[in-house]
């Protein structure tokens, strides 16, 4: 059997470290610091968005952070959201602000994400933080995603150190980033990188080459045990409802036995995405008392 990559351990464990930092912060014999606070916007009442919502507020209060809704009307105007992202940059104990998409229509995601100050956008998805990242710069921030796939693997002791990593998806949330992340000359790193898509010819065979798998296309069960080679690492960050129940974007039962490790879905990369979206909170709260 393979190794099950368990991202809820792992991640339960992070936001547990995360939360002795804060403990240690409010009951230092120095100046007592106040604690990490993440703004989280809400356009609409799109229940998917809600339900990640609630599961990202439940895990900063377990964390010791302090949290700030605003939620807006579907009919919300760009000017009424733009104003609403303004008021949450000038705040000073707002560490992070994380605008929940999709977003209704209407309302460009884009040119939201642009006017969160990239100092607070832990998500990382504003084009200073995104530039930074394909040119190798530390002192950005890493999309929740990919860095939480990063920490899995290493957790796991998995290097991509030399390896071929194939990425189907080339979403700017998953697929991109991550194949910036891993493509760069450091540990951790340094993989070849394929990011393979619809358009990809003979995307079988690409798959088949890869010592590590990543599937983030949104189709559920489309890796099947045709596409994998023996002990290939597949990570599946695919979150599909099929008939009730959450499924990933690979066939588990028939590819897992191919595998040396692989993620499950649920318990995944998902509860890895949560915890990376604290530390980066984290990260952002530390900056702010060194400048």
């Amino acid at each position: 059997m393979p190794l099950l990559l368990d991202g809820k351990h792992c991640a339960d464990r992070i936001v547990d470290e995360i939360k002795t930092k804060v403990s240690q912060f409010s009951s230092s014999c120095d100046i007592k610091r106040r604690p990490p606070g993440l703004a989280f916007i809400l356009v609409g009442s799109h229940l998917a968005s809600r339900s990640y919502l609630n599961m990202k507020r439940r895990r900063c209060r377990e964390a010791g952070f302090f949290s700030v809704d605003r939620e807006l009307r579907e009919s919300s105007s760009e000017e009424e959201l733009l104003a609403v992202i303004a008021e949450l940059n000038a705040n000073p104990v707002i560490d992070g602000i994380l605008i929940q998409l999709p977003l209704p229509k209407g309302l460009r995601p884009l040119k939201m994400l642009q006017a969160v100050d990239p100092s607070k956008d832990v998500d990382g998805f504003h084009p200073l933080n995104v530039g930074k990242l394909l040119l190798g710069e530390e002192d950005g921030f890493v999309p929740c995603t990919p860095l939480g796939i990063l920490r899995l693997l290493q957790e796991a002791k998995i290097s991509p150190d030399g390896q071929r990593v194939v990425i189907v998806g080339r979403s700017n949330i998953v697929g991109k980033p991550l194949a910036a992340a891993l493509m760069q000359k450091k540990r951790g790193a340094n993989a070849t990188v394929t990011l393979a898509h619809t358009g990809t010819l003979h995307l079988v065979e690409v798959c088949r080459s890869a010592d590590i798998l990543i599937a983030a296309m949104g189709s559920p069960g489309f890796i099947t045990e045709k596409m994998v080679k023996e002990r290939v690492v597949v990570i599946d960050v695919g979150i599909n409802r099929v008939d009730g129940r959450l499924v990933g974007d690979v066939a588990f039962d028939e590819v897992a036995p191919k595998c040396r490790a692989i993620t499950p879905v649920p318990g995944g990369v998902g509860p890895m995405t949560i915890a990376m979206l604290l530390e980066n909170t984290l990260l952002s709260y530390e900056r702010c008392f060194k400048r």
